[in-house]
């Protein structure tokens, strides 16, 4: 297997258990929109998001973490 496609299935996963992590404390399901932004997010920045969604209590919170980390990268 690459170590292009074994980064791949780890960034894979590693959006799946957010996805799934989100879901349960935001206590609602996420907008496909909201999945495919994840889904385009690199591992270090998922790992990033897996610490930070721990004080996430609305989808703002989300919201806003995205909007922060994006605007980091400009």
């Amino acid at each position: 297997m690459s170590d292009m496609k074994l980064q791949q299935g780890r960034q894979a996963s590693a959006c799946a258990l957010i996805v799934r992590q989100l879901t349960r404390r935001l206590r609602q399901e996420l907008s496909e929109e909201m999945r495919q932004r994840l889904a385009n997010l690199p591992l270090p920045v998922l790992e990033d998001l897996s610490e930070a969604l721990l004080d996430f209590t609305t989808g703002e919170d989300l919201l806003a973490w995205l909007e922060a980390r994006q605007s980091e990268s400009q």
